[in-house]
């Protein structure tokens, strides 16, 4: 089981959600959805100091095809009845739960350390339960292109990947993905190696509804080998 590991802190100082931030809803398809809204956090800069220095960040490794290799980014994890990493999350957490009707028992913390840290186009499909999800995701410190396309697409080796859309949030703004999102649809923080880009940090809230029928492929960290049928 993973471990939440940091340096808690005390200071909440001006950390508060932005009452005057709207919200743009995206919606991808019949059945998929993104709101996207700018500025929801104010005082951002301040929480993305505080988590970038308190949190113990560790690395993980992915099996790929036949070796294990290092995950280009850094991260942590909050599990319900433990400390918070930093007190001004909790109105943060029970905000998204209030506003989305689910109840979130955990939350993840990546650190992009620059252009050379990233991820692939992915979905969440460790969730499993895929028909009706809310993934919301908070991003502090440097703005980064962030990627969406349709699972159909993922065989597109363009130069965008078959991406549609280019979100790239900026510190405090919030996205949050819903629906059949995570079944029909794949994100991406596209790499940008040799660019001079600060750190980025992102928070991850996700639930999954237990309806339809649970996703029975591999997760985004199984091995990947290849076939010698």
């Amino acid at each position: 089981m993973r471990q939440a590991l940091w340096v808690a802190t005390t200071d909440t100082a001006t950390i508060t959600m932005n009452p005057a931030a709207s919200t743009e809803r995206v919606q991808l398809d019949q059945t998929s959805w993104v709101d996207v809204a700018r500025g929801w956090l104010q005082g951002s800069d301040e929480l993305f100091e505080a988590l970038l220095t308190g949190v113990k960040w560790q690395t993980s490794r992915l099996f790929r095809y036949d070796h294990w290799v290092e995950e280009r980014r850094l991260g942590s994890f909050w599990t319900r009845g433990n400390p918070l990493p930093h007190p001004a999350l909790a109105p943060i957490h029970k905000a998204l739960q209030r506003d989305y009707g689910v109840q979130f028992n955990s939350f993840g913390l990546i650190q992009y350390r620059d252009g050379s840290d990233g991820q692939a186009f992915h979905s969440d499909t460790d969730m499993r339960w895929l028909d009706d999800t809310i993934v919301a995701i908070l991003t502090l410190g440097q703005r980064r292109p962030w990627l969406l396309r349709p699972r159909r697409n993922r065989y597109d080796h363009g130069p965008g990947r078959g991406a549609t859309h280019d979100l790239a949030p900026g510190s405090g703004d919030l996205i949050v993905m819903g629906g059949r999102c995570q079944a029909d649809w794949q994100h991406s923080v596209a790499y940008q190696p040799g660019r001079a880009l600060g750190t980025r940090i992102s928070l991850q809230w996700r639930h999954a509804r237990r309806t339809g029928r649970p996703f029975q492929g591999g997760s985004y960290r199984d091995p990947r080998n290849y076939s010698r049928g």
